[in-house]
């Protein structure tokens, strides 16, 4: 069976996942999870999709992330490993959404106002 190859995106950040069959080692930019992820946070967002569906070590992850920072790139990456899982196993779908792993995060940056400092933020008003 071809396995497809899946996109995730949150925020800028878009990542590639690919899933094989084997022991659960996660790959990152050709880096280990835990080098590419330091923050214990974001790794368990990173396996959350494989955690709910009680497939933790019994597929390899090779995923390329493009873009954003780490939050984004993590969302990114949990988003593509749901969609794979889905796409290797059609019965994993109920679980992944009622879970909320199956949803696109659609938040991004609001872009700055012209006469203004940032998005919303103003300059100092001055009355006289």
């Amino acid at each position: 069976m071809q396995i497809p190859i899946t996109v995730g995106r949150r925020k800028n950040a878009v990542a590639r996942v690919k899933l094989s069959d084997g022991s659960g080692k996660v790959t990152i930019n050709n880096r280990e999870l835990e080098n590419y992820f330091p923050l214990a946070i974001l790794r368990s967002e990173v396996l959350k999709p494989f955690e709910v569906t009680e497939t933790l070590g019994r597929y390899d992850a090779a995923i390329r992330v493009l873009g954003g920072g780490t939050t984004g790139q993590a969302g990114a990456v949990s988003l593509g490993i749901a969609r794979s899982l889905v796409a290797l196993d059609e019965d994993l779908r109920t679980v992944l959404r009622n879970a909320g792993l199956l949803t696109r995060d659609p938040r991004m940056v609001e872009r700055k106002k012209y006469g203004q400092k940032k998005a919303r933020k103003r300059f100092q008003f001055s009355k006289r």
